[in-house]
């Protein structure tokens, strides 16, 4: 199921609130001010693209491993990573892990501690 953020879009995956950064500026806005600290944060490495959050109101210590790779799919997708060929890097963290040095451009942030998944970009209209 799809519909629109605000700046965002957002796909519900088995109850899981995914968020979809759509430029710099709302990447930040969703990662900095919309993320909850207990939420995760993925973004393909070494590609510009979106930052996608999954909401964990209940602050789980784990998301199920589905829910993770769908997110990271759309991570990968919503990059410059779309058309590459084979699997591509997603860095997965907690939101509480992200931060904006200052001076760092719109869109640019730093982690500092993740997990990796490797999936192929998928579309968001695929299910």
């Amino acid at each position: 199921m799809s519909s629109k953020g605000r700046d965002w879009g957002v796909v519900t995956v088995d109850g899981f609130e995914v968020l979809v950064g759509k430029g710099a500026r709302e990447n930040d806005e969703l990662t900095l001010r919309v993320a909850e600290p207990q939420d995760l944060w993925l973004h393909a490495a070494g590609y510009a693209g979106s930052h996608v959050v999954i909401r964990n109101p209940e602050g789980l210590p784990e998301l199920p491993r589905h829910v993770v790779e769908r997110a990271a799919e759309l991570a990968a997708w919503h990059s410059k990573a779309r058309n590459a060929r084979g699997k591509v890097e997603v860095h997965v963290c907690r939101a509480g892990e992200v931060s904006k040095p200052r001076g760092f451009p719109p869109g640019k942030v730093e982690i500092r501690r993740w997990a990796s998944v490797r999936v192929y970009p998928r579309d968001p209209a695929m299910s």
